[in-house]
């Protein structure tokens, strides 16, 4: 797809993954409804790009949220890209989560892009060409410890993409599965960010997620997997687990140490 040529609806779009993906998304030429709860850091991209950026308030949580933004969207004449990029992470055991906590992210992570996709895609196969794109993690394709609610979560969206792919096969719609690492944003706490340096995980910055992500929807790819070796692990699990469980099982000493304290959730 051309990029000057997508509407896009993009949720999460007030921090992470999700700004960067606005600034470049309109600094190629694109239109964009950026969907968000808080306008928090989008203000300045809102001045810079007027004429292309749009700004919906929305909790996705919410029925009467995900309504707001199919009209915004109807308001913009239609769309061509979903991009679902909010999400919520909260490195901790999951005896350390509370019930609301557990609700929380799997409300954000899973129901609601499920419920927005669905929302959106009589809208999306009016065009002659869409595409949905739903973004993961290398923790959908790897069940780490400490990670176990997040996991959850992933793994069900990446299943979720790769049915709706086929579901939608002989339409105009296309499915997109982004399957970033450890990623530079304020969704890490501080104790998942010591956990990372202890670890020695490679971390990227949102800049270059995004540009990647960017240039698979562009060369109309189905699925995008981010980092070195993280890709090598992926395909080791599928093919290996027993060796994937024996190497997570030295990490669990640093793990339990680390998510004793875990630190307050935080969103994208």
């Amino acid at each position: 797809m051309r990029l000057p040529d997508c509407v896009v609806v993009l949720t999460g779009a007030s921090g992470g993954i999700g700004l960067a993906l606005a600034d470049q998304l309109c600094g190629a030429g694109a239109r964009v409804l950026a969907v968000s709860r808080r306008m928090g850091r989008l203000a300045p991209l809102l001045n810079r790009y007027a004429q292309q950026l749009r700004w919906q308030a929305a909790d996705l949580r919410e029925a009467q949220g995900r309504q707001a933004v199919l009209a915004a969207a109807r308001a913009m004449g239609g769309v061509n890209v979903l991009v679902n990029a909010a999400g919520v992470n909260r490195f901790a055991l999951l005896d350390q989560l509370d019930e609301a906590t557990l609700d929380e992210l799997l409300d954000i992570n899973l129901k609601a892009p499920l419920q927005l996709t669905r929302t959106c895609l009589a809208l999306l196969r009016e065009q002659p060409r869409a595409l949905v794109v739903n973004v993961g993690s290398t923790y959908g394709s790897i069940g780490y410890p400490g990670y176990a609610s997040y996991c959850a979560s992933k793994f069900a969206l990446r299943g979720f993409s790769e049915a709706l792919r086929r579901e939608l096969a002989d339409t105009s719609v296309s499915v997109l599965y982004v399957a970033p690492r450890a990623t530079r944003t304020a969704m890490n706490s501080s104790a998942a960010n010591a956990l990372n340096q202890a670890l020695k995980v490679g971390v990227d910055d949102p800049q270059d997620v995004a540009r990647a992500v960017l240039d698979a929807v562009q060369t109309e790819r189905s699925e995008l997997y981010l980092g070195w070796p993280e890709k090598l692990f992926v395909r080791l699990n599928g093919m290996l687990p027993g060796l994937v469980d024996r190497a997570l099982r030295k990490q669990l000493p640093l793990i339990r140490r680390y998510s004793t304290h875990p630190g307050k959730e935080t969103s994208k």
